[in-house]
């Protein structure tokens, strides 16, 4: 529908791919837009590939059905290059945000894009050394916004405050929050 960004995240289980598509959300929706966020997964265990969807629009939203032709599409894990077709569906000048350390030129042609716009980050290494594990979700947000500008890096931020100051320790927070910063500073585009 025209007025909609839909975004497609790939992921395998435990990586936050769920959790990155609500986070997106709910800071569009702090920025006063209608937003979705739903997951589509089955009875996948950790590491099984999952897929999750965010829509956001300055409208109201009037579908309720999976993301067949998303304008972002985020890999969080590079191996699910070879594992599934994260290009199905994909317009011409959608753009691919994908966790790696290899440059966003040779992903192009690894997957034969022609169109679109690919932007590249290590959210690997940055959530590993800001956290001290290998989750990518949250630095991986932090590069969508750099490589869309679909919302503010600080509602992020703040969205992210707001949601897990409770849940998560002061050093597990600003680790994260550094994660995210680092990523949008980090992302770079072919």
């Amino acid at each position: 529908m025209k007025g909609i960004t839909e975004v497609a995240w790939h992921g395998r289980g435990g990586q936050g791919a769920v959790t990155a598509a609500k986070l997106l959300a709910e800071a569009a929706l702090r920025e006063g837009k209608n937003i979705q966020a739903f997951p589509e997964f089955g009875a996948e265990r950790t590491g099984a590939p999952v897929r999750s969807f965010t829509r956001i629009s300055a409208s109201p939203i009037t579908i309720h059905c999976s993301i067949t032709a998303p304008d972002c599409i985020v890999v969080l894990d590079p191996t699910l290059l070879d594992a599934v077709d994260i290009t199905e569906g994909m317009k011409p000048a959608s753009v691919v945000v994908i966790n790696t350390v290899r440059p966003a030129k040779d992903i192009r042609n690894e997957l034969k894009l022609e169109g679109g716009k690919i932007f590249t980050v290590d959210a690997t290494s940055i959530s590993v050394g800001k956290l001290g594990r290998n989750i990518p979700n949250m630095p991986m947000v932090g590069a969508l916004i750099k490589a869309t500008g679909i919302i503010k890096l600080e509602n992020l931020i703040e969205t992210f405050k707001d949601s897990f100051a409770k849940k998560f320790t002061p050093e597990v927070l600003k680790g994260n929050i550094e994660a995210i910063e680092e990523a949008y500073k980090e992302a770079k585009a072919e």
